[in-house]
């Protein structure tokens, strides 16, 4: 009986004991193709040399010191680096350790500019339903997961949800992108304005929805629709980036794709690409000095904020994919990724919606492809698909709830930056072994 407290405590998992590239090898001598890098986090696979070099070379030196005695080199190095590469004044990076964590740090720090700007009515978020914004409290509070959230309901502080952008199920027939994302900033603007301007201090969202809804990504110019009303209000706008971030979309912020630049940003699991835990806010220059002019402390801290291996390996991450120019394999791959699935999947019944940017992508299946009806929750279709992967020797990322926290059953695919077009046909062909296994055509017209 293993003493490790695991999530699923009943459920007897594969122990791994090592990975090359995008496949892992567990101790019985099974091999499986990291088809979703873990969480999407394992962006440069596994044992790439030189980010292990890195962290070796760096523990050599120092592992550890607290950042209330001392700043190091490599968080010094890699916030510069970030700073360079992020769109707009997002100049100022507080590293931490997760994704949760790097959003509790945007929501900490929306609240202290605006009281140190004098304006402490400024208390509510606003979020989107179908959202996900990590585990801690803090972000659950403003999650719109309905699942996750429900247990710890009388613990979190309350929190606004607006409709998500969610094309496939909520934009009307008749409807053009233009009109769907007007349709939604109104929506924003009209609960903004129901709340008091005065009163809201952000609006939070993924600027491509990850485990939650499945890769949804923003229609037309929506993110600059939801910018301008944010703007209009004076209300922050806060990105959260921990999945979508990082070149997982081809971008190395998602949301330059879509020319915005957001007050706040969160960034984690392509940062570090799994190496050593790490994540990071970044703040603009507005926000920034307004600390700085004002208090001169921001209120918030962990042990290991700018830990050193950390950052060391975080950097070596960086560096590879500026400079072996992943950015352009992501697109490429991502693109043949979404074209193979189409074509494989043109005709199955159960296949609703093949979706995303990048190497980032989801497969939404469904009872019935006319009408879009899900499959009833009880027969968990994500979690038989995630059994029938790891069988095939496939690691895909599925999740249940993709419609309302209940109902919906999707696959994430999330596979590492340096895959290969053959890497890419045998994900394919995995994941469509796994899936006829689950829902064969003859059976899935029943």
């Amino acid at each position: 009986m293993s003493n490790v407290f695991h999530r699923l405590p009943r459920q007897k998992l594969p122990v791994v004991v090592s990975g090359r590239g995008i496949e892992l090898l567990d101790s019985e001598g099974k091999r499986y193709l990291d088809a979703s890098g873990g969480a999407a986090v394992s962006c440069l696979g596994h044992s790439h040399p030189r980010v292990v070099h890195a962290i070796q070379q760096q523990l050599e030196h120092i592992a550890y010191a607290h950042t209330s005695f001392f700043t190091n080199e490599p968080a010094e190095q890699l916030a510069a680096t970030l700073a360079q590469a992020a769109p707009g004044d997002l100049n100022h990076v507080f590293f931490v350790s997760s994704g949760s964590e790097a959003v509790e740090a945007s929501l900490k720090l929306a609240r202290q500019y605006f009281v140190e700007r004098g304006e402490l009515g400024r208390r509510h978020f606003i979020a989107r339903r179908q959202s996900y914004h990590g585990n801690t409290l803090g972000a659950l509070a403003i999650g719109g997961n309905a699942g996750r959230r429900e247990p710890f309901l009388p613990l979190l502080v309350p929190a606004h949800h607006v409709s998500p952008c969610y094309a496939y199920r909520e934009q009307g027939d008749s409807e053009s992108d233009v009109q769907y994302a007007e349709r939604l900033a109104a929506e924003l603007d009209a609960k903004i304005v129901g709340l008091g301007p005065e009163t809201v201090a952000a609006f939070v969202a993924e600027t491509v929805v990850g485990a939650t809804a499945g890769a949804l990504a923003p229609v037309g110019d929506y993110l600059k629709r939801i910018r301008a009303v944010c703007d209009r209000h004076g209300v922050l706008l806060i990105l959260d980036e921990v999945m979508s971030g990082m070149g997982r979309t081809g971008h190395l912020f998602a949301c330059a794709e879509d020319q915005i630049t957001p007050d706040i940003i969160a960034i984690a699991k392509g940062l570090g690409a799994g190496y050593q835990p790490i994540g990071a806010m970044i703040a603009s220059k507005r926000i920034y000095e307004t600390i700085c002019s004002g208090s001169g402390f921001f209120q918030h801290g962990h042990t290991y904020v700018a830990h050193v291996a950390a950052c060391a390996g975080a950097l070596a991450v960086q560096r590879v994919i500026q400079e072996e120019n992943l950015l352009s394999n992501v697109l490429a791959r991502g693109e043949q990724l979404r074209w193979a699935l189409r074509e494989k999947f043109s005709s199955h019944p159960n296949v609703g919606d093949i979706r995303g940017r990048g190497l980032f992508v989801g497969v939404e299946f469904v009872q019935d492809r006319d009408s879009k009806a899900p499959f009833d929750p009880q027969r968990k279709v994500y979690a038989q698909l995630k059994a029938s992967g790891m069988q095939q020797g496939l690691l895909t990322y599925p999740s249940g709830g993709t419609i309302d926290g209940v109902h919906g059953d999707h696959v994430l695919l999330a596979p590492p930056f340096i895959c290969t077009a053959q890497d890419i046909e045998r994900i394919v062909e995995r994941f469509g072994q796994a899936v006829h296994a689950v829902l064969p055509d003859t059976l899935s017209r029943r």
